[in-house]
């Protein structure tokens, strides 16, 4: 984890400086140049554009024509906001005084997820413990159950030892990241070290060199490192649907590749790539994916994760009060 926090923050110098050898122009403070520089931006930065197969020049005659010289500020930003969707990145924002873009990931899927049904008796119920961003209980076939809403909670060491050093009674461990849209990747390096016993290759990361679409660095391997403290020997399930994106997404490829770890549920909504800001002209702010990510298998985790164990949640089962997801981890458990 140590050598994973000094890259990023070699990751985080680096990045300027290979952005400032990129001649840059000068744009004015009008549609035609904050569209300009915006495209330009992206052309020149954004990480997957040729993963994506998007012909970014198309997009630039497209949604060009679409402007004029004493449009609205609102116009504009549509204009801009309709252009960027076809980046289909959550981590793509433009943001203004009066608004910010935004990508719904995956708002056709099953959501595989009640809010309500997790509160209830049969779950969490009221006696559910929380320690900072998690909130656990040990279910009554004694099986620790965690539900962690978003790595943007923090959570320390010590949080941690409480909730496994309460947990250690149960016979396996159910980590429920649904609808986790993601925050610090430090928070999930730190749960995620919790669960491995020795150093282990979880991923890749490159960065871009150059204007060109495909220059890039050589990949640069990304390893989980152990926990010097308590950690967790027994069988876990990570629980996962499509709304489980960005810094989830990595702690879910982390977790899958070690031994004692199945994930089970939907595929992760994705969201892997190392965003970067820019501004243009006229103040608004611009955040896009810069560095990609990939699996320890040089796989990009970009469009989400599959599970092990494919699970959706059953209508009937919902209607009574039951999440088929944690029921299903609850039997796997119980036999493992």
């Amino acid at each position: 984890m140590k050598l994973k926090k000094q890259y990023y923050l070699y990751l985080l110098f680096i990045l300027p400086f290979f952005t400032s050898c990129i001649r840059e122009e000068v744009y004015s403070n009008d549609p035609y140049g904050n569209f300009d520089q915006l495209w330009s931006i992206i052309d020149e930065k954004y990480c997957y554009l040729d993963y994506k197969n998007i012909d970014w020049e198309a997009m630039r005659v497209k949604y060009r024509q679409r402007l004029t010289d004493d449009m609205s500020k609102e116009n504009l930003f549509e204009v801009m906001d309709s252009m960027l969707y076809q980046l289909k990145d959550g981590h793509v924002n433009l943001s203004s005084a009066f608004n910010q873009t935004r990508y719904d990931f995956w708002s056709d899927s099953p959501r595989n997820f009640v809010e309500s049904i997790i509160e209830g008796n049969r779950y969490l119920g009221t006696d559910y413990r929380r320690a900072a961003g998690l909130k656990y209980k040990i279910l009554d076939d004694n099986i620790g159950y965690i539900y962690y809403g978003s790595f943007s909670y923090p959570i320390g060491d010590g949080n941690i030892n409480e909730v496994l050093s309460y947990l250690a009674v149960c016979s396996g461990l159910i980590i429920d990241v649904r609808q986790n849209g993601g925050g610090n990747l430090s928070y999930s390096d730190k749960l995620a070290s919790r669960f491995t016993n020795e150093k282990v290759l979880t991923g890749y990361i490159r960065h871009k060199t150059g204007a060109a679409h495909d220059a890039f660095s050589e990949p640069y391997p990304i390893y989980l490192e152990t926990s010097n403290h308590l950690r967790w020997q027994k069988p876990v399930v990570v629980l996962t649907n499509r709304h489980s994106y960005s810094a989830t997404n990595d702690f879910v490829s982390q977790m899958r590749i070690l031994p004692n770890v199945t994930t089970m549920g939907d595929t992760t909504g994705g969201g892997s790539g190392m965003p970067f800001t820019s501004e243009l002209p006229n103040g608004w702010g611009i955040r896009f994916s810069a560095s990609p990510h990939f699996d320890n298998q040089m796989q990009h985790t970009e469009f989400g994760i599959e599970p092990h164990i494919k699970v959706d949640m059953d209508r009937d089962d919902m209607h009574d009060g039951i999440d088929t997801i944690i029921e299903t981890a609850r039997q796997y458990l119980a036999v493992q």
